[in-house]
């Protein structure tokens, strides 16, 4: 990991000599079971461990029973520190979480089962007699802006959050790999099509823009439509909020919302996948021109290759192996990288991406 994260500082270095800091936070999803006699799981003494090992981050209830979501805090932490965050978080999390009332920790892409009880037709929130299973989808997001040196959110202006968010898209399908790293991250995007869970599960099937798609822009308005940025301004005597202040601009970013949460998830290869894509932005916005509208497209079917109608589909693994723009833009932003051995650093990235599946099926491009 010592590699990746000399990468990461080259890369944030060679944005600072611009005048830019990228800024990076993690959500990361999961379930957890309870002990016949537990009635809850202990969110603030977990907390209170976190602050203590120096995580960045809190742990907070979610949608779905007995769900957590890990979220990052904003105490100025660097894209560099957010990564050794979240790799401590991914490893402590499971026996923290048992030390403070869970018997079992599920930390990956699909709880199956793990919780009962359709939504009736039509209705986002009445839940009918129906109670079959439902299958829970779990997501790592990766949320990413761009300040300058006086720390002032570029994304608020036009141009290059509309960039930065265009290359996330453009340079996700074939390296998806990265951020859904085993098969069930790939049954986790068809999980509503294939278990009729549209009404009940809202989590992304596809590579999409705007400010409600899998890889969102969110400025004035946010996933929801809402307005960003809103903080609670006067109280009534009961505290319910009378007024609200808005500054989106402070608010302003891109959420890349298709990850799977997984034991296999490393948190540095998507930071620096993320700074390259932030490193492409700020060369395109720099151009003037506004960016493109990126169209809708389906991820992979799956990891390894497949058949459908007698024609080979290409997985995952076969995509990213005869893709060459990783390799390319590590080589390109770290060829002056000061490092005992920076030789080949691209096709080492690549090497390193892919030596967890040997064995598996990979086809060679021509």
């Amino acid at each position: 990991m010592m590699l990746l994260q000399h990468i990461i500082k080259h890369l944030l270095d060679n944005l600072a000599l611009q005048g830019f800091n990228p800024v990076v936070h993690f959500e990361l999803e999961g379930v957890f079971e309870l002990y016949p006699w537990q009635k809850q799981l202990d969110y603030s003494g977990i907390n209170r461990k976190l602050k203590k090992l120096d995580i960045d981050g809190e742990l907070k209830t979610e949608y779905w029973k007995n769900q957590w979501e890990y979220v990052s805090l904003f105490n100025g932490q660097s894209p560099l520190k957010e990564a050794q965050n979240l790799d401590k978080a991914m490893q402590l999390l499971p026996q923290l979480m048992r030390q403070y009332g869970a018997a079992n920790v599920l930390m990956q892409p699909v709880a199956w089962g793990a919780d009962n009880g359709r939504y009736l037709s039509g209705s986002g929130a009445i839940f009918s007699l129906d109670t079959r299973s439902v299958h829970i989808p779990n997501a790592i997001q990766l949320n990413v802006s761009v300040e300058n040196d006086k720390g002032e959110n570029l994304f608020a202006q036009q141009g290059l959050g509309e960039w930065v968010q265009y290359h996330l898209l453009k340079n996700s399908y074939h390296n998806c790999i990265l951020f859904l790293p085993e098969e069930d991250a790939f049954k986790r995007l068809s999980l509503r099509k294939d278990y009729g869970l549209d009404a009940e599960l809202s989590s992304p099937v596809v590579l999409s823009g705007g400010h409600q798609g899998s890889i969102a822009l969110y400025k004035e308005k946010g996933k929801h439509n809402q307005a960003m940025g809103q903080e609670p301004l006067f109280f009534a005597a009961d505290n319910s909020v009378l007024s609200y202040t808005t500054d989106w601009q402070k608010t302003a970013r891109v959420e890349h919302r298709i990850g799977a949460t997984s034991q296999a998830y490393n948190p540095y290869l998507n930071v620096i996948f993320a700074l390259l894509n932030v490193l492409e932005g700020i060369n395109s916005w720099k151009t003037g021109q506004l960016a493109p509208n990126a169209l809708d497209k389906a991820l992979p079917r799956s990891i390894d290759d497949t058949h459908h109608c007698d024609t080979l589909v290409l997985g995952a693994l076969s995509l990213f192996k005869n893709d060459n723009w990783l390799v390319n833009k590590v080589d390109l932003y770290c060829q002056n990288m000061f490092y005992a051995d920076a030789t080949n650093l691209g096709k080492r990235i690549r090497d390193m991406v892919l030596a967890p599946y040997q064995g598996s099926n990979i086809t060679l491009g021509s």
